[in-house]
């Protein structure tokens, strides 16, 4: 039996799990997600939702614990949300936006604008004195990690001075540099 499959998932007050022929629909405060799935049951009681599974296939055994994580991160998304905060290092670095339209200066010739989903909000803070940080907030767990990754790929840290765009906590592996 998978470990995280078997674990219910608790329902907090608000949310609201509605399980149809093959799809699952979750609502809460913050907005509403839904997922397909197959080869698992799922079932709504009292206050949890459980999934259980009808034999032990690789397949069955596969999904079992990939469904509930998934299941479990719309409860939490609808109700709490996710953000990801991503920081700028380096000289002349910088992000601004304009409601869903994220301007960053990261030392090409011209800026980057990229437009960001309309169910990310996304902030941006500048500090004297500090780095620049952006930060994505969306009830959809893969949606806000999906813009945050995008968002990297443009200027990846880079491992001798570390300039680039990182996770904000996101440890570097560092290189010496040349040895005179």
């Amino acid at each position: 039996m998978s470990r995280i499959g078997k674990s219910p998932i608790a329902i907090p007050a608000g949310v609201t799990v509605d399980v149809k022929e093959g799809e699952i629909v979750v609502k809460g405060k913050l907005g509403e997600l839904s997922q397909k799935f197959d080869t698992v049951s799922i079932k709504v009681e009292e206050d949890q939702v459980i999934v259980e599974r009808s034999s032990d296939d690789k397949i069955e055994r596969a999904k079992h614990g990939l469904y509930r994580s998934l299941i479990n991160n719309m409860v939490k998304g609808v109700s709490e949300g996710f953000t990801i905060s991503l920081e700028l290092v380096g000289v002349g670095y910088r992000a601004a936006n304009q409601g869903q339209k994220l301007d960053l200066a990261l030392g090409f010739s011209h800026n980057i604008v990229m437009d960001i989903a309309k169910e990310v909000t996304v902030e941006t803070i500048s500090e004297k004195g500090k780095n620049p940080i952006i930060k994505l907030t969306s009830y959809d767990k893969q949606l806000v990690g999906q813009v945050a990754a995008k968002i990297r790929s443009f200027r990846k840290p880079e491992p001798y001075k570390g300039k680039g765009i990182k996770f904000v906590g996101e440890e570097l592996r560092r290189k010496a540099g040349k040895s005179a």
